[in-house]
């Protein structure tokens, strides 16, 4: 589904990524760990394409898509949740969701029914206003919105960031539900949540891939356990 090959991502002269390479299966739940600043966020800015390595290639379901633009990326089946959400505020909720759809160039099976099926808190929320929502309300919806677009991909960076534990659990529980029908990559500094719902794991430090392996294999590691993981 995703393959990075040795990529190589710079924020002005300073070198963030150092030849980062990571294997994202069909039908996978992978994530990508480590502390704050080591290159979890920018790994997946770089996959997107907002912030392109300088070296290296990205392969999307076999297509070196390392020069698209964003929006050539997501018309090609990749949905992007960023760190800040950017819902739109003045919208519904159940607005929020009809964009999607609208914007989606891909039939699948998500319709907005189902997503509240998945999701009742989203439901019973359906009729006010984005901006009026609390942060991990806001989360919810920004992943909902972006199931919506029936992607092949969806990459979501840091979905955990400020979240009450109570919202983390509902994100937990949506994440196993719709990983049999989405591949998802995730960048997140919750090991314990990251774990959970992932099958494989990644561990970047000072923007090189340190270890990865299997949630079992990762968790058994005590050193991984010991530097990275706080488990």
């Amino acid at each position: 589904m995703l393959k990075t090959e040795e990529i190589h991502t710079y924020y002005g002269d300073s070198h963030i990524l150092q030849g980062v390479s990571i294997n994202v299966k069909k039908r996978e739940v992978v994530c990508l760990l480590g502390r704050n600043g080591a290159g979890k966020s920018t790994t997946i800015k770089s996959i997107i394409g907002l912030v392109p390595p300088r070296k290296g290639r990205i392969l999307f379901q076999g297509e070196d898509v390392t020069r698209l633009s964003p929006y050539r990326k997501v018309w090609m089946g990749m949905s992007y949740v960023p760190e800040d959400r950017r819902v739109f505020s003045q919208l519904t909720v159940e607005e929020n969701l009809e964009v999607a759809l609208m914007a989606s160039r891909r039939k699948g099976s998500w319709t907005a029914k189902e997503i509240f099926e998945v999701l009742p808190t989203l439901y019973k929320l359906r009729h006010r206003k984005a901006g009026n929502l609390s942060g991990g309300e806001q989360q919810i919806l920004a992943i909902a919105r972006a199931i919506l677009a029936n992607p092949h991909l969806l990459l979501l960076d840091e979905p955990c960031e400020g979240l009450a534990p109570v919202i983390v659990e509902e994100l937990e529980k949506m994440i196993l539900e719709i990983r049999e029908q989405v591949t998802i990559l995730l960048a997140e500094q919750n090991a314990s949540f990251a774990l959970r719902v992932s099958h494989r794991g990644y561990i970047i430090e000072k923007g090189r891939i340190k270890f990865e392996g299997t949630k079992e294999e990762l968790t058994k590691n005590e050193e991984v356990k010991r530097r990275y993981l706080a488990l």
